[in-house]
């Protein structure tokens, strides 16, 4: 399976002018490539990807207006018309129904005030020398901060400029699946807010994840910096000193938040061998404007792709249940089932009027899910049907304005 290996570099004053000029080009030659195809499109003329990028790169060489394409390199320029090519063609299979989950927009042109800047490498514009730095076309020996060593020959690289100024090298490599022992308990996950989640385990224990609540400990720190901000004239160079603190500050929450997510992820998936979860609509809840700063700040998609991941990885399965499952507002308790009409969010603890149980909120959610993840992964025969572990494709395009 492939996974992605981030490390931090630090490149020369030189070097860093260098890759701006290589990020320009990108820009440049991903906004000409939908340009090309857009006014195809609008034509009713079928050009083939090599053409497009005949017309963006090998043809704009040669003019005047787009000589100095040729200063950077012509790998990281193909990799960009590659970017708009996937862009369209997820655009068109999510308009025709052949793309699954939510619905992917028109492409948007790259704008050169975007703070994150990022391009890729192949095999060919890339090298890690045996001096331990890394080696990029037309850049130079770039010195990396080598936090642990590669797997593997890395088979492409993205190098990215993130808004607070930093540079990092992230390395897709090729890492063999290393499958845990088996064991005979699974579990059912119901994430929240005032818990990340609540875990309901096949032999009767309950977990308890805490939500550290990385955002709100750093919100007082963070409006500070907005106002100073605000104050700063714009276009000014204490401006832009203040926004790259805002960005650091930014970056810190989402570091920690992921550190914790991986550590939380890890433990579930050793103890438990199949995880049930529920196919959340998490995009649309966040449009409720009192829950919205919350659930993004405990990272629900990111926690549950993570724990994904790490099954794969590790030889585990996780199953996912419908979201129209009323795991709250249904009772826990075996041969009972009571569903109730309605059960407000403020209400965290309710007694069934069936049986009399009085069911914690979230414990008892985590309990339908288990029990309703168990259910469907039954065959007529009564056999557990356990789906192949599939590896994880690891595409990192930077800033392709995008989104799947």
């Amino acid at each position: 399976m492939q996974m992605r290996y981030r490390y931090r570099i630090e490149p020369t004053p030189a070097q860093q002018a260098m890759l701006a000029r290589v990020f320009g080009c990108c820009r440049v030659v991903f906004n000409d490539a939908l340009r090309v195809r857009d006014e195809a499109y609008q034509a009713g003329v079928r050009l083939s990807d090599s053409e497009i990028q005949r017309r963006v790169i090998t043809t704009a060489k040669t003019t005047e207006a787009r000589g100095w394409l040729a200063e950077v390199p012509s790998v990281a320029l193909v990799q960009s018309v590659n970017d708009s090519r996937r862009a369209w063609r997820n655009f068109f299979d999510s308009a025709t129904g052949k793309r699954r989950g939510r619905r992917v927009g028109r492409p948007r042109f790259k704008s050169r005030k975007d703070h994150r800047q990022s391009f890729r490498l192949t095999r060919n514009g890339f090298s890690v020398r045996d001096n331990g730095r890394l080696f990029v076309a037309k850049v130079g020996e770039v010195r990396v901060r080598w936090s642990r060593e590669l797997p593997s020959t890395p088979s492409s690289v993205t190098i990215i400029c993130e808004p607070d100024g930093h540079f990092y090298a992230s390395f897709v490599v090729d890492v063999p699946a290393s499958p845990l022992p088996v064991v005979d308990r699974e579990a059912g996950v119901d994430v929240g807010i005032a818990r990340l989640a609540t875990v309901a385990t096949t032999d009767g224990q309950r977990v308890d994840v805490a939500n550290p609540k990385h955002l709100g400990r750093k919100l007082r720190k963070l409006r500070r910096l907005e106002r100073e901000m605000s104050r700063r004239q714009k276009g000014s160079a204490n401006r832009a000193k203040t926004r790259r603190k805002v960005a650091a500050a930014h970056n810190e929450v989402a570091r920690a938040r992921r550190d914790y997510h991986h550590k939380v992820a890890l433990a579930l998936v050793r103890e438990n061998q199949v995880l049930h979860v529920e196919d959340l609509n998490i995009a649309g809840m966040v449009r409720n404007r009192r829950l919205a700063r919350a659930i993004s700040d405990a990272g629900w998609a990111q926690f549950v792709k993570i724990i994904g991941e790490k099954a794969d990885h590790c030889g585990r399965t996780v199953h996912t249940v419908s979201r129209w499952l009323a795991s709250s507002k249904t009772c826990s308790t075996p041969d009972c089932e009571h569903r109730l009409d309605e059960l407000p969010l403020q209400i965290r603890t309710w007694t069934c009027p069936s049986c009399q149980a009085v069911h914690d909120r979230d414990h008892n959610a985590a309990k339908i899910i288990l029990a309703a993840g168990r259910a469907e992964r039954l065959n007529d025969c009564g056999a557990r049907v356990r789906p192949q572990p599939v590896a994880a494709v690891g595409v990192e395009t930077g800033s392709t304005p995008t989104a799947a």
